[in-house]
């Protein structure tokens, strides 16, 4: 239960629910068990007014006594049909404080989960799947509220029944109370068995349906790769033995839950004939009256759920402790990206890389090695270099998603670690490597990084990174729906969308990793004369292995392997005759045979 306590402040912060809906079960149950000495008071009344009825027959009074007799077996209806009503009452009210305090407690959890997850730096994402992340708010979260509503109170109803029901049985007839609990605690250790197996079942079940709606989703999303390959047929048979292993796992269970509720109703038929037939042996003796038997009937039967439910209660215990295990092991993960003074500034766009060193915690790459270079406020600078020289890990440090290694980074001469986290990133434009777009509206997803923004700005920015015209031969325009991840758009136009969206943010440092590799040359020229405007009076940092994007920049620092192996301006690099120049020459000839 350790890994549960994490869920008491929950608990104390519903305590009012908790409180009244156990003072509802105890209600209710009191409700329930008045019927039972109800029963026997009229059982045992009929036996004797029969008697006396026929005694009087041929009399007048037989009439009267008829009378008296059914008006008093209707009493006894009535009571026992408001008792009833009176519980269904309590134990609607039980549901609408237990049942709904769990509801309550997975809402804020979620939250909780969410927002912690939103405060975790990158390195965290790059560790851990999409898919788990996701299982751990939904799933686990569902797991532990079944502990919270359902385990909570079937918990509270079984303790209270108990304390109740069988002082009162064993003040009644002690022998007839222990024949008739004897299946009980075995009844309760068979659920308990059959339900891990049935829990054992589903979780295989539920990881046959997670792999077979993730073939079937990859199988939709690259339906064009796909059929462009010719692997239909492939497809069909993989998802066609992916479903066979979730219709056999599916059959197993099946094939339990068939067997669990005989298991249950023997046990309880047991139990009966336990009451009955040791009941009426205490008939013939003398001992015990009809009206017990009925009386002992009833509360075998109140408590054979609570009791059933005890297996099941246990079982739902268990994976919420395991959930909330999982929960807990991220919620105990800490932000180590922290700002030491919270300094919040206006970004004039001076930056400066001090002997920076970099290495990825979770792989232990070093990405960058004793880089330093410097950009004033409104000029700009270009990262060129090839795959995995490191050249989108300078991005990730100026937007402060991981903290370096070694060196220091400034940003306006304050060391980038004393600023406010949230202020500065308001402040950046960045056009990420990997382009990602919401499932929202081209405008929803211009404006994403300055909500206010008016229409006027939202055009302007779609001008400047050469979307406008694109945008205005869609039917819906600016409305136009761009479907998950931006799938009905093009790689160009995608990139144009993702750029439009930095620029619309008015940014006072604007960031572009290798934003341009998805258009063509021409297009690449059309948004390379936009930014020239654009970059005015902004620092802007080029990442690109592009050297027609990196022209556009004041200062050039060629990276190989982590290493800045060149930096100057265009011309300068030119004349040193060095890596630079060569890459120049390459692109350009490239260039030149594809004309």
């Amino acid at each position: 239960m350790k890994d549960l306590k994490h869920l008491n402040k929950y608990l104390l912060k519903y305590k009012f629910h908790l409180i009244l809906g156990t003072l509802f079960i105890v209600i209710s149950n009191v409700f329930a068990i008045i019927p039972a000495s109800i029963v026997r008071h009229a059982l045992d009344l009929i036996k004797p007014n029969i008697d006396l009825f026929r005694a009087f027959q041929g009399f007048d009074l037989q009439e009267s006594i008829y009378d008296l007799f059914a008006s008093s077996i209707l009493i006894f209806g009535l009571i026992i049909l408001l008792m009833a009503i009176l519980r269904g009452i309590f134990l609607f009210f039980t549901r609408q404080t237990i049942i709904v305090m769990s509801r309550h407690i997975e809402y804020d959890l979620k939250n909780e989960i969410y927002a912690h997850y939103q405060t975790l730096p990158l390195s965290f994402y790059r560790i851990n799947n999409t898919g788990d992340l996701m299982a751990r708010i939904s799933e686990d979260v569902g797991y532990v509220r079944m502990y919270l509503g359902p385990a909570i109170m079937y918990s509270i109803n079984l303790i209270t029944l108990f304390l109740l029901v069988i002082p009162f049985m064993f003040s009644v007839n002690p022998t007839l109370t222990l024949y008739a609990l004897i299946p009980l605690p075995i009844l309760s250790i068979s659920i308990y068995f059959v339900n891990n197996i049935i829990n054992r079942r589903s979780e295989e079940i539920q990881k046959s349906l997670s792999r077979l709606s993730t073939f079937v989703q990859e199988a939709f999303s690259g339906i064009r790769v796909l059929k462009a390959f010719v692997r239909e047929v492939d497809s069909s048979q993989h998802f066609a033995a992916e479903s066979e292993d979730y219709r056999v796992k599916s059959i197993g269970l099946v094939f339990v839950n068939a067997l669990f509720f005989p298991l249950i109703m023997s046990l309880i038929g047991l139990s009966l004939i336990l009451t009955v037939y040791i009941g009426g042996a205490g008939v013939i003796d003398g001992t015990v009256s009809v009206g017990n038997i009925a009386e002992f009937i009833i509360y075998v039967n109140l408590l054979t759920w609570p009791v059933t439910a005890l297996g099941w209660v246990t079982s739902i215990i268990q994976r919420a402790a395991a959930s909330q295990k999982r929960i807990n092991e991220f919620l105990q993960v800490q932000n180590d990206i922290i700002s030491e003074e919270n300094i919040r500034i206006e970004v004039q766009g001076y930056i400066e890389f001090e002997n920076v060193w970099f290495t990825y915690p979770d792989s232990g790459i070093t990405a960058l090695k004793s880089v330093s270079f410097k950009v004033n406020p409104g000029d700009s600078i270009a990262v060129i270099g090839t795959t995995g020289s490191g050249k989108s890990t300078i991005a990730n440090i100026i937007c402060r998603m991981y903290d370096v290694t070694q060196g220091t980074v400034k940003i306006d001469d304050i060391d980038i670690k004393h600023l406010d986290i949230h202020r500065l990133r308001s402040q950046i434009g960045y056009v990420p490597q990997d382009v990602f777009l919401f499932s929202d509206t081209i405008k929803e997803n211009i404006v994403f990084g300055n909500p206010g923004l008016d229409i006027n700005d939202i055009h302007q920015a779609s001008k400047n990174a050469d979307l406008f015209e694109n945008i205005m031969t869609f039917p819906d325009g600016f409305d136009t729906k761009i479907g998950e991840r931006g799938i009905t758009l093009s790689g160009g136009q995608k990139q144009r969308v993702s750029m439009a969206r930095a620029i619309a943010r008015k940014p006072n440092i604007l960031i572009l990793d290798d934003c341009l590799s998805a258009v063509d040359s021409k297009t690449e020229n059309t948004i390379l004369n936009s930014m020239k405007l654009i970059m005015q009076g902004r620092t802007t940092v080029i990442i690109s292995h592009r050297v027609s994007s990196a022209k556009l920049a004041n200062k050039i620092i060629y990276l190989d392997d982590g290493n800045v192996v060149e930096q100057g301006s265009h011309e300068s690099l030119l004349a040193a005759n060095g890596a630079y120049k060569a890459l120049y020459e390459k692109q350009l000839l490239a260039e030149e045979i594809i004309e």
